[in-house]
C-alpha cells in the first residue's frame, strides 16, 4: 500500500486538478441549469462509473491502446464530440409547446446516468489523463502496481463526484430561481444547446496529440 506521504501528496495533486473547472463540470452545469439539480447529480455520478472504467483501463494497460494507435484515439474523440453535439441539436429542436413533454421523458435518471457515463467513456483525453497521471504515484516496492492505480483512481473518483455533485446542486438551485423569469424560460434551450454543441466542437478540433 502507499505511504501516508504519497496518499497526501496524491489528494493535494488531485484537489487542485478538481479546482478547475474542466468539461465535466461544465457539462454537469449544463444538465443542471436545463433539467434540475438531480439531474446534474445522476449526471456526475454516470462520469464517475465512466471514470471508474478509465482507471481500471489505465490499471490493466488498456489506455495504451489509445496512446499508440493515431486511430483508436480518432475515432473515440470524435465519437465522443459527435453525441455531444447530437445532444445539443436535440435540446435546440426542443419545441416550446412540448417541453414539457420532452423534458419529462429527459430526467428518465436511467437515461441521464448513461448520457453523462457515455460523454465520459467517449473522452479519449480522459483516459490519457488517467493513464498519465495515476502511475506518478505508485511505488513498485509498495504492492502490486495494478492494486495502487485502482487505489488512486478510486479516490480520485470519490473527490470529483464530491465536486461535480456541488457544482450540480449549486447550477440547479440558482437555475429554479431563474425559471420564475419568462426570459429565462425562452433562451434556456438555447443556451444550453448551444454548450452542448460547444462542447462537442471543442472535442472534435483539439490536437490528438497525446497529453
Amino acid at each position: 500500500m502507499p505511504t501516508l506521504t504519497t496518499l497526501s501528496l496524491f489528494l493535494l495533486a488531485a484537489l487542485g486538478l478538481l479546482f478547475i473547472p474542466g468539461p465535466a463540470v461544465l457539462y454537469v452545469v449544463t444538465r443542471s441549469v436545463d433539467q434540475g439539480r438531480n439531474a446534474g447529480v445522476v449526471s456526475a455520478a454516470g462520469i464517475g462509473i465512466a471514470d471508474l472504467v478509465h482507471t481500471a483501463a489505465a490499471a490493466f494497460g488498456l489506455s495504451a491502446l489509445l496512446l499508440t494507435s493515431a486511430l483508436a484515439f480518432t475515432v473515440v474523440k470524435y465519437l465522443g464530440a459527435a453525441y455531444l453535439i447530437y445532444l445539443g441539436i436535440r435540446t435546440l429542436l426542443r419545441r416550446d409547446t412540448h417541453q414539457a413533454t420532452s423534458s419529462t421523458e429527459q430526467k428518465s435518471p436511467s437515461r441521464m446516468f448513461f448520457q453523462g457515463m457515455m460523454v465520459e467513456l467517449l473522452n479519449p483525453k480522459t483516459a490519457l489523463f488517467f493513464f498519465a497521471f495515476l502511475p506518478q504515484f505508485v511505488d513498485p516496492t509498495r504492492g502490486a502496481i495494478a492494486v495502487q492505480i485502482l487505489l488512486f483512481g478510486s479516490l480520485y473518483v470519490v473527490l470529483g463526484l464530491f465536486s461535480l455533485s456541488v457544482y450540480g446542486l449549486l447550477a440547479g438551485t440558482l437555475a429554479q430561481w431563474l425559471k420564475g423569469n419568462a426570459s429565462f424560460q425562452k433562451i434556456q434551450r438555447y443556451i444550453t444547446g448551444s454548450i452542448y454543441i460547444a462542447l462537442g466542437l471543442t472535442a472534435a478540433f483539439a490536437g490528438s496529440e497525446k497529453k
